[in-house]
Parts: structure tokens; C-alpha cells; sequence
């Protein structure tokens, strides 16, 4: 597997002792530099990669370490984040990884993950190596997929798997995350992988591997792990994605959010997640970063100029956020400028043990992003599941919708704000002002009722009944725009 090794210290490291941890290989390695110059490479006398070492990452928010690491490595923060990656073509280039993060311990002190992948021993004679052709952070490069194999008990959206995914899609590939039994995915990484052509794929010692996600037993075939299908052509599902006991006092409260705001030089970006973050949890995000581990303290203002700088490139912004280690609660974000305004597209999700709970809070959140925050549309739902957020290789029960907001704009095309229109079945709140444009706020069950579901699919249909002549408007209300995952 792509054998991954990270050095935690309390001190940045500075030239000399990235120099010190660069010779781990000896003199007759070659130095390269990749992703715009954040990364440095150890490479063969063919200029092939052995070992890539990412720029370190100042840690400032508290709990990261612990979350993708495990509770078992002792870093307090601040900490810097410095990772080396070795591909797997060579056998020797995880013991060089291992080296090049012991030495950055050895001299600032700190610890190495995995504790026991750490040393300073040279590692020589890996100058003739041959390594593959596949590009940085990829082990297995076909015509019709890129295999990414990873051994982390939590696989995330770091930096490089997120180059990996643009690189990916770029080529026209499927990617496929191979992992083994036990690992779990965090929220943003399991987002990264919707909506591409992608897998997860989960090494399993009875039926060789399934897909993590779907359960259903894989195999080679044409280039890349494809379902095997039963007798009557459905996908066989693996004994090992069967339902575990373990989360029954568990849930996790999902929440999909649009908001559309005017292109204007005042606007500041993440009111709407912050808004959120703080009716449900008390508190602001804790950090946010264009990638896992989340390390820069949370500010609204940081993030608009950064999406600012983005739009002028024509480019979109995608973010993660997190929150307090003791109130799970992580975040993606994706920001970018449409014909209808500035679009912010949030996936928010809250973990819960025991009777903890929404409660009444989700009508309020409702109206304040409604009256505030340029709301479009809203769908909240919940789960049973890990309250850590992450996704686990084994089934786990769907979501099912809680409610459904649709914001002034929305509710104005539609001309749901005339004559107090209601849903078949369905009571919408009204909210706002008495006198001004109204937003609704439609309760759809109490994350137990899968009638809910239902309820969800009729007013979506009545959303998408276009009266005769009526254009499409760039603010219409339709479900679809909102992330709904009925299957995760």
C-alpha cells in the first residue's frame, strides 16, 4: 500500500532540518519539486519519485491530530503537520519515509505516525530503482482507473487526495480508494467522492474485496475493481457490509444548504454555516482549511478572500470545516459565482450520543438564514450512525428527512407567497416579516417516519409543475438543487 508517514513537533521545520531529513536517502537521490513547489520529491537517477514531502501544516486547531490519527498519538496544539508519502513500486521507500520524518523528530522532537515507521538509519542504494509511471499519490494507473491504496485508519480529503481527485476527473478515470477492513472515510472525503465516477474499495479475506459504500463484492476486470454480479445480474454483497451493532445510541443531524447571494464587493462569505454552527452547537467553527487536517481558526473574512481570489480565475472554492473536539460537527463548503449570484453549497452534519438532539431548534435556523443569510433551500435529516460523522465500510441505515426550507426567492417564484398556498398534506410555516416576502418552512417528520420520504418526493413534484409560458428563473425552487442523500 501507499505507505503514509507523518512527523508531528512542536517546531516548524526550517531549512537545515528538512535538508537533515532529505538525506535520509543518501547523496545519490535526486530533489525535485511538484504541486507548485509545495512538495518535495526524493527521486531516482531517472528523475522517477520515491518519497514526495509535503510543505508543513501549523496545526492551530484543536482535536485534529486526534480525529485522523487517533485518540494513541500524543500531539498537543499547536503542532506542525509535516507528511511524507512513498509509493509502493519499491519496497525500501517506506523505510525512507519512515526515516525522513524520524529525523525531523529526532531534531525538534515530537512523535512520528505510525510510531513505528519512524528511524534515522540511512537508507542507501535506492538511486537504480524503477518505480511506476503513475502520477504523485497514485499506485495503480490504467486507461480506465487510478488506484489510490491507503493504510490510515481514517482515510481524509487531504491535499493530496484532492489533487488526485481533479487529476482524475481531468483524464476521464475512475478513482478508486483501496483501504483495508476497519478503515472509514471522513465526511469530506466521502464527499469528494459523489457525484464522480469513484470507489471505495475495502480488502475483504473472504471474498477478496467489496466496495464500501454499496456492498457489493468486487473484482478485476478491464483495468479497474468491478461488481461481481449474483444469478440474477444484481451485484453480490459481501458478507462483511452486514449491519454491526454499536451505534444505537448514535445519530448524526445532516444538513443541506444553498444559499444564493447578490454579487456585491461587501459580501462576506460562511454567515450562513457560522449561523448554523452556532444554533446547534452554542459555538462558531472551530477552524476551516482548503483540506484535511483543518488547521487555520475559523474567520469568515479569510474565507471571502479567498473565494474572491478564486472567482477572479474563473475558479470555485471548496473548504472544509470543523468544529470543537467535545461537539462533533464538520463541514465542506463549495462557493462559486453563478448567473443567479454568489452560490454557497453547504453540507453540515452534527453527531449525537444518547438523548442529545436538535430539539426545536431547526424552525429557528430556518428563519434566521431566511431573513439573514439569503437562504434559497434547506433539507435537514437524520440518521442513525457514528457520532464521530465518519463513514464506516459496513451498512448503516439511511437518513430520513426532518424538514424542508425554501427561502423568499424561492417561495416568490413560485408563487407559493399568494394565497397561502400549502402543500398536499403538507402545513408550510410561513416566515419573516408579516409584511414582507415570506420563506416556508415545511416539517416533514421526526427522522424516524419514513413516510417522510414521501412527503419530500410530493412537494418536490409540485416544485417542478411549471405553469404554461413560465421561464426558468435562475432562483427556482426545486429540490434537486439541494444535496439529498437517500443512500449513503
Amino acid at each position: 500500500m501507499t505507505q503514509d508517514v507523518i512527523a508531528l513537533t512542536p517546531q516548524m521545520p526550517d531549512t537545515k532540518t528538512l535538508l537533515a531529513g532529505l538525506h535520509a536517502g543518501g547523496p545519490d537521490l535526486l530533489v525535485n519539486r511538484a504541486g507548485g513547489g509545495s512538495v518535495v520529491q526524493l527521486c531516482t537517477a531517472a528523475g522517477q519519485a520515491l518519497v514526495s514531502v509535503e510543505a508543513p501544516r501549523y496545526l492551530q486547531v484543536p482535536g485534529e491530530v486526534d480525529r485522523l490519527l487517533g485518540s494513541s498519538v500524543h500531539a498537543e496544539s499547536p503542532v506542525w503537520w509535516t507528511e511524507a508519502r512513498a509509493t509502493t513500486a519499491v519496497e525500501e521507500a517506506g523505510r525512507l519515509a519512515g526515516s525522513v520524518a524520524g529525523r525531523l523528530t529526532a531534531e525538534l522532537g515530537g512523535t512520528v505516525w505510525p510510531r513505528e515507521a519512524g528511524h534515522t538509519d540511512l537508507v542507501a542504494g535506492l538511486s537504480d530503482a524503477t518505480t511506476t509511471a503513475a502520477p504523485m499519490g497514485v499506485d495503480i494507473l490504467t486507461d480506465t482507473a487510478a488506484v489510490v491504496i491507503q493504510g490510515r485508519p481514517v482515510v481524509a480529503a487531504t491535499t493530496w487526495l484532492t489533487d488526485v481527485v481533479r487529476n482524475t476527473v481531468r483524464t476521464g478515470r475512475e478513482l478508486q480508494i483501496l483501504t483495508p477492513p476497519g478503515a472509514r472515510l471522513t465526511l469530506p472525503a466521502r464527499t469528494l467522492l459523489d457525484g464522480l465516477p469513484s470507489r471505495w474499495v475495502v480488502r475483504d479475506p473472504e471474498c477478496g474485496y467489496y466496495d464500501g459504500l454499496s456492498g457489493a463484492v468486487l473484482h478485476w476486470r478491464d483495468g479497474h475493481l468491478a461488481p461481481v454480479p449474483a444469478g440474477d445480474g444484481s451485484p453480490r454483497i459481501a458478507d462483511a457490509f452486514r449491519p454491526r451493532p454499536g451505534t444505537e445510541g448514535e445519530r448524526q443531524l445532516l444538513l443541506s444548504v444553498r444559499t444564493v447571494h447578490p454579487a456585491d464587493e461587501r459580501l462576506v462569505l460562511g454567515g450562513a454555516l457560522e449561523q448554523a454552527w452556532r444554533t446547534l452547537t452554542g459555538a462558531p467553527p472551530a477552524g476551516w482549511a482548503t483540506a484535511e487536517p483543518v488547521n487555520v481558526p475559523w474567520s469568515a473574512r479569510q474565507l471571502t478572500d479567498l473565494a474572491r481570489t478564486r472567482a477572479q480565475q474563473a475558479l470555485p472554492t471548496w473548504i472544509v470545516a470543523v468544529g470543537a473536539p467535545d461537539r462533533p460537527a464538520i463541514a465542506t463548503v463549495r462557493i462559486a459565482r453563478t448567473r443567479a449570484g454568489v452560490e454557497e453549497h453547504i453540507t453540515l452534519a452534527i453527531g449525537y450520543r444518547g438523548d442529545e438532539g436538535p430539539a426545536g431548534a431547526l424552525p429557528e435556523l430556518a428563519a434566521s438564514l431566511a431573513t439573514g443569510h439569503d437562504l434559497a433551500t434547506m433539507v435537514t435529516q437524520l440518521r442513525t450512525a457514528r457520532a464521530d460523522l465518519t463513514t464506516p465500510a459496513h451498512y448503516e441505515p439511511p437518513p430520513v428527512p426532518l424538514s424542508l426550507t425554501l427561502g423568499p426567492d424561492a417561495v416568490a417564484d413560485r408563487g407559493l407567497d399568494q394565497g397561502h398556498r400549502v402543500f398536499d398534506g403538507i402545513t408550510a410555516t410561513r416566515l419573516g416579516p408579516a409584511a414582507g416576502r415570506p420563506a416556508l418552512h415545511c416539517a416533514l417528520g421526526d427522522g424516524t417516519d419514513l413516510a417522510a420520504w414521501q412527503r419530500l418526493q410530493r412537494i418536490n413534484d409540485h416544485l417542478n409543475e411549471r405553469p404554461a409560458g413560465e421561464k426558468n428563473r435562475g432562483s427556482a425552487a426545486r429540490v434537486e438543487e439541494v444535496k439529498v442523500e437517500r443512500d449513503r
